[in-house]
């Protein structure tokens, strides 16, 4: 039962971590490396760099700088477009090393499936802001980026504290994704 108990916790955080990246890479590093640095989260010694100053800060500063970024119409889809390279392989990253220290195969399928994830989620945050760029007042640009704010770290929360909620709630999010994303597809085309 030990066994399984640490398997699930495993899995949510690999999962967590490549979804959230997909949303807001930044808040990710932030809440990871500050919470492990506090001793409030037990990272794998992969992700224990995490905890370093140096990154919580520049993670900090890249968060602050998308949190304004990301409230801008147009802004915010130029702001995805490029992190399209950052995000999906740094969720891939984040998965691999959150398995901890295992077979370089188990590695390797961990980064595939979160590098996945990263890109389904980056791809309905971006897809889903595009859409919601056609609206021409900003006040459905500012919640939308503080919605994905509270869900990155509402998410990691829920990961981190019941993994079997998380991992249910990721099976909802895969499912309306694989859903939205064609209809949003369509529309962006038009």
């Amino acid at each position: 039962m030990e066994n399984y108990e640490a398997l699930l916790t495993t899995v949510a955080l690999m999962m967590g971590v490549s979804w959230a990246s997909g949303i807001n890479l930044y808040a990710v590093l932030l809440v990871l490396g500050w919470g492990g640095s506090t001793g409030h989260i037990a990272l794998p010694s992969e992700l224990s760099v995490l905890q370093d100053p140096l990154v919580i800060g520049a993670a900090g500063v890249m968060y602050f700088i998308e949190f304004f970024i990301d409230k801008i119409p147009g802004m915010d889809s130029m702001w995805d477009s490029i992190h399209t390279f950052i995000r999906i392989p740094a969720g891939a990253m984040l998965a691999a090393g959150a398995v901890g220290d295992v077979t370089p195969a188990l590695e390797i399928a961990a980064g595939i499936l979160g590098g996945g994830i990263a890109a389904t989620s980056h791809a309905t945050k971006a897809g889903t802001r595009l859409l919601i760029n056609t609206s021409p007042e900003p006040f459905t640009n500012w919640s939308a980026s503080l919605t994905g704010d509270v869900l990155v770290l509402s998410g990691l929360w829920t990961a981190l504290k019941y993994p079997e909620v998380f991992l249910i709630l990721l099976v909802i999010f895969l499912g309306v994704a694989v859903w939205l994303l064609p209809r949003l597809w369509c529309f962006i085309k038009i």
